[in-house]
């Protein structure tokens, strides 16, 4: 399998050099990430949001070492704040975090994380939208799960993520599905060891079906982050036989993958939010991309391949 291949270059500093130094790489990455700064980025906002769909909003940014690096993330999505107040959009216009852009893994990282975090939750309620906690490898997620109870005592609005390829999922997915949650269920984009995660994608599907199922007929509020088609067949299903309607749940799909589905969605009244992330620090976000999904890789080598 090539996505643990590609998950592993991704923490190389000589990949890194080797990738990003080569010419065809930049016009690839603009596929997913549309921007490196916030003045770059609101035109993205401003574009999508006219076509009927939402965005949750990523700063793209790995392997926080220092505790100025953490407060400079806190610091950059601050900055976006400011540029949605201006925007009023309201939810329409949300935020995902990864903790360990706050400081997360650090010396005393889950409190440093959590006093980073809350200043932009607390920014993003002043605004009128809210910030959804990413989930990242299972080692750091009982420490998410602590600091998103923590951050919903004041500000209940906050999202969370979890992943279905865990075992420990279907669980979270039940203790979660309470009234007025937020939670969005992906797949799982890290390698995990057999021993708490599903390897195969078969079972990786029925995984995620089944937590999709405890969401849709629990209180909360489902979000599917899924390109597959079939699963996009199934949560409408599923919303059906729970008696939600459009509007009681959402669809969650990467800026640059099947943009024609996120309009198509839109349309059809769907609330359609694209996962749009942008940033100088595009090396990890971009690699995971190509990790995902065979096809994404396909696209990378065929853009070197026909590059003049």
């Amino acid at each position: 399998m090539l996505g643990p291949v590609i998950l592993a270059a991704s923490r190389s500093d000589r990949l890194r050099r080797v990738v990003s130094a080569a010419p065809v790489t930049k016009p690839v990455v603009n596929r997913f990430i549309p921007g490196e700064s916030v003045d770059q980025i609101v035109p993205i906002i401003v574009d999508a949001t006219g076509k009927g769909l939402e965005l949750t909003m990523d700063v793209v940014g790995e392997d926080i070492t220092t505790p100025e690096q953490a407060a400079a993330a806190r610091d950059a999505y601050l900055e976006l704040i400011e540029h949605l107040k201006a925007l009023d959009l309201g939810t329409r216009a949300e935020m995902s975090v990864k903790l360990s852009m706050f400081g997360q893994a650090l010396e005393g990282g889950h409190e440093l994380a959590l006093s980073n975090v809350r200043p932009v939750v607390e920014a993003a309620a002043a605004i009128g939208t809210t910030v959804t906690l990413d989930a990242e490898d299972h080692t750091t997620l009982d420490s998410m799960f602590a600091i998103h109870e923590e951050l919903r005592k004041d500000f209940p609005q906050t999202g969370c993520v979890i992943q279905a390829y865990l075992f420990r999922t279907e669980e979270d997915a039940r203790r979660l599905a309470a009234a007025g949650s937020r939670v969005r269920v992906v797949k799982g984009a890290y390698k995990e060891p057999a021993s708490v995660a599903y390897q195969e994608k078969p079972e990786i599907d029925k995984a995620y079906i089944r937590v999709l199922r405890i969401l849709m007929e629990g209180d909360g509020y489902p979000m599917v982050g899924s390109h597959d088609p079939r699963i996009v067949e199934i949560a409408q299903e599923l919303a059906r036989r729970a008696g939600r309607k459009p509007g009681d749940f959402e669809f969650q799909m990467l800026y640059g993958i099947r943009t024609e589905e996120h309009v198509r969605l839109a349309r059809e009244g769907h609330r359609m939010r694209v996962y749009t992330a942008y940033g100088t620090d595009w090396y990890g976000y971009f690699m995971r991309r190509l990790a995902e999904k065979p096809a994404n890789l396909l696209f990378f080598l065929r853009s070197v391949l026909t590059k003049n």
